[in-house]
């Protein structure tokens, strides 16, 4: 295998995890993604403990795959949280989402 393959090989063989935010009265998921499955779980639940705790304060998120990309919510405006995987090689055919609609 030639060195351009070999570069292409690792970068479709790699895996981002997505952590997907529901904002109430916002139509559209805030999305933050981590290199690592420890380190999106982490983050997982760290948002689902905060939302639980009933203290609302503010969230500041960081994406491992766009650095420049920062958010920053309120707690207390979250209404779901999602986590998953999302793989270049290979596509799944599924949309991100929390509903599949039947087909």
């Amino acid at each position: 295998m030639d060195k351009a393959n070999g570069i292409r090989a690792r970068f479709f063989n790699q895996s981002m995890f997505t952590i997907d935010l529901t904002v109430k009265n916002t139509p559209y998921p805030l999305s933050v993604q981590r290199k690592s499955e420890e380190d999106a779980l982490a983050l997982y639940k760290q948002i689902v403990d905060i939302m639980g705790s009933g203290h609302s304060q503010i969230l500041e998120l960081t994406c491992e795959k766009q650095p420049e990309k920062k958010i920053a919510v309120v707690s207390g405006e979250i209404s779901a949280v999602q986590l998953s995987q999302k793989s270049s090689s290979a596509a799944t055919g599924r949309t991100p989402g929390f509903v599949a609609l039947a087909e």
